[in-house]
């Protein structure tokens, strides 16, 4: 068991409806400590790929992905879900439906910050039905850019997102893969994930 599984069984909370809530150190509180072990994890998986850039969506990937950015050393965007009056004409735009908040809607990024150079590591914080990783990956490929994997924390099993992904050819690599949950006992099984070597990873923080 690894260091996510472990902090999903202590602090996780099963919800009626197949729902996981992490708010106390994900989703609404932040736990530093394991947004850093996260960083580490995905910098580890993703040993020999080249990114030149990260991207997450609004606003629950951001934590994670600006302490990978870091490690890396590149640029972090996170695609916006909602316009503002300072908000460019000159964007990419795609559409995710929410689950969480039952309806479809915009994603989008200005067009300087993703190009057709860019080598793009996609991460989030959940991994359920895919929508909102295929929008990201939609924002890459207008762009013309490359999308280098999705690094999820925390990937639902059970549903069809992450099996999606990987037949359409996308290296997916998610730290926690639910197989199933009960919110009436309180308990959730994880997927057996092999262990993978600390070496070869420079890692820049400690």
């Amino acid at each position: 068991m690894n260091f996510l599984e472990e902090k999903i069984l202590l602090d996780g909370v099963i919800k009626e409806g197949n729902i996981l809530k992490v708010d106390s150190f994900l989703n609404h509180q932040i736990d530093i400590d394991i947004m850093r072990q996260m960083a580490y994890e995905f910098k580890r998986r993703f040993h020999g790929i080249e990114v030149n850039k990260v991207l997450t969506i609004e606003a629950s990937g951001i934590a994670i992905a600006t302490l990978l950015g870091d490690l890396y050393d590149v640029p972090v965007v996170f695609a916006k879900k909602s316009e503002t009056a300072n908000s460019t004409d000159d964007k990419y735009v795609s559409q995710a439906y929410s689950f969480t908040h039952k309806r479809m809607n915009n994603v989008f990024i200005s067009k300087p910050y993703l190009s057709s150079t860019d080598k793009v590591l996609i991460v989030d914080d959940f991994l359920a039905d895919g929508e909102a990783a295929h929008a990201l990956i939609d924002l890459v490929h207008q762009a013309g850019g490359e999308v280098a994997g999705l690094g999820i924390a925390i990937e639902k099993g059970q549903q069809k997102g992450g099996g999606e992904l990987r037949k359409e050819g996308y290296r997916v690599e998610s730290i926690a893969i639910v197989e199933t949950m009960d919110w009436k006992t309180q308990t959730i099984k994880f997927r057996d994930q092999p262990v993978l070597p600390l070496e070869n990873t420079k890692l820049k923080i400690m």
